[in-house]
C-alpha cells in the first residue's frame, strides 16, 4: 500500500530486452557448414592428418582413474626418450605440452611407443613440388595414388538381403539370457544343477 504523498507506480519493467538479446537460430545450419568444411580440409590436406597426434593419458578421480583419454601434447621427457626435438615435432603433426608431467614409468613407455609408431608410418612429402620422394620399394611417390581402395565392388547376394541382424542378435541375447532356465526344465525332478558351471 502507497504510504504519503508519493508517485503512483508505474513501471513497464524493461519490456524492450527483446532487442538486446541475441539469438541463435542459425545453430543447425551452422552444424552443417562446419561439416561440408571439415570435409573440405580433409580432401585439401590429403594425405597429411587434419588432426595432431595425442597422447593417452589417465582420467583423473578414483572414479576415471583405470581409464584412458587422449591428452593436450607429449611431454619433453617423452619426446627425448623417442628421439624427437620438440620444435621438430611440431612440423609432423605431434601436439607438444611441455606443462605435462610424467608420474609414472608406464605412462612414459605407452606414449613412447605411441610415438616411434607414429614415426614408422610416417612419409614426409617434399616441399617443393618438384622434389621426388621415393620409398624403399623405390617407387615414385608423387605418383601413389591417395585413398586407393583394395576392396572390390560386389552385389549384394539374395541371402545376405533376407538376413536380419537385429532379430538375430536379440535372439542371441535372449538365449544367452535363459541359457540355464532352459537346461533346469529338461532335467528330471529332484536333480540340482550348478548353472554357472553349465553355461561355460
Amino acid at each position: 500500500m502507497v504510504r504519503h504523498n508519493n508517485m503512483i507506480p508505474n513501471g513497464h519493467f524493461h519490456k524492450k530486452w527483446q532487442t538486446h538479446t541475441r539469438t541463435w537460430f542459425d545453430q543447425p545450419m551452422k552444424k552443417v557448414r562446419r561439416k561440408f568444411l571439415r570435409a573440405k580440409k580433409l580432401v585439401n590436406s590429403v594425405p597429411k592428418p587434419i588432426q595432431l597426434l595425442r597422447p593417452t593419458v589417465s582420467c583423473p578421480s578414483v572414479r576415471y582413474h583405470s581409464k584412458l583419454r587422449k591428452g593436450r601434447g607429449f611431454t619433453l621427457r617423452e619426446l627425448n626418450q623417442a628421439g624427437i626435438n620438440k620444435k621438430y615435432a611440431g612440423t609432423i603433426g605431434i601436439a607438444v605440452d611441455h606443462r605435462r608431467r610424467n608420474r609414472c614409468v608406464e605412462s612414459v613407455v605407452r606414449n613412447v611407443l605411441r610415438l616411434k609408431e607414429y614415426q614408422e608410418r610416417l612419409i614426409l612429402m617434399p616441399v617443393k613440388k618438384t622434389q621426388v620422394v621415393k620409398l624403399d620399394s623405390g617407387k615414385d611417390l608423387n605418383k601413389v595414388k591417395v585413398g586407393e581402395s583394395k576392396m572390390k565392388v560386389r552385389k549384394v547376394s539374395e541371402e545376405e538381403k533376407k538376413f536380419e541382424a537385429y532379430v538375430t542378435l536379440r535372439k542371441a541375447r535372449c538365449d544367452a539370457k535363459y541359457a540355464g532356465v532352459r537346461i533346469k526344465r529338461k532335467l528330471p525332478k529332484g536333480e540340482n544343477l550348478d548353472v554357472s558351471k553349465s553355461c561355460n
